[in-house]
């Protein structure tokens, strides 16, 4: 009897250093154009500031589903509203490297996933013109209308996903696309934002 509490206590002690080592699952994030996420990503280091949290998890921006009318708050967009990851939602003063667009190009954006959610659809928000590059990112900067919706009927999405847009005309500058991945079977979406300059 004493040798199977032994036992149990040593696997109790072992399980919690293995559950602090692996994260919980995580998810996904757009590569190309990179998205913030992706240039904190600690093997890509594509910004000269301290990204904080992110830089181990670009795959974890997650908040609340029902963008726009429901979702992260405005001005923590970027972040998925998610306080751990808010050096997203810092313009650094509008220093995000961008991507260069041209109006009515055809532009790929290339999602990585490390969990393979069920999925209700992927839309895609541009900024308007006016947008000030260095605050945040609210709704009253977006077109709320999506210049991109791809449905996905609450399939599993694979490792990677590709899906190509013409860019909207009408901008001038550095805007950015917020992209927001629903999961169909929880209450979450991701959050993906890219800085692009026309």
């Amino acid at each position: 009897m004493r040798t199977r509490h032994l036992v149990g206590a040593a696997v109790a002690a072992l399980a919690v250093p293995i559950a602090l080592a692996f994260p919980a699952q995580a998810h996904g994030y757009i590569t190309t154009p990179p998205s913030r996420a992706a240039l904190c990503d600690e093997h890509v280091n594509g910004v000269p500031w301290d990204c904080g949290d992110i830089q181990w998890e670009p795959q974890s921006v997650e908040g609340p589903k029902g963008f726009p009318s429901l979702g992260p708050a405005d001005g923590t967009i970027c972040a998925g509203g998610n306080a751990r990851f808010a050096e997203l939602d810092d313009p650094h003063g509008g220093d995000w490297p961008t991507t260069a667009v041209t109006a009515g190009q055809r532009l790929t954006f290339t999602w990585n996933f490390t969990a393979r959610h069920a999925t209700t659809d992927f839309k895609y928000y541009l900024t308007k013109q006016g947008y000030d590059a260095s605050r945040p990112v609210t709704r009253a900067d977006l077109d709320l209308t999506p210049f991109l919706t791809v449905p996905y009927g609450g399939r599993q999405v694979p490792g990677t996903l590709s899906h190509t847009a013409t860019v909207p005309g009408g901008r001038t500058g550095h805007q950015v696309v917020v992209a927001v991945w629903t999961i169909a079977d929880t209450g979450n979406a991701f959050y993906s934002c890219s800085d692009v300059r026309f």
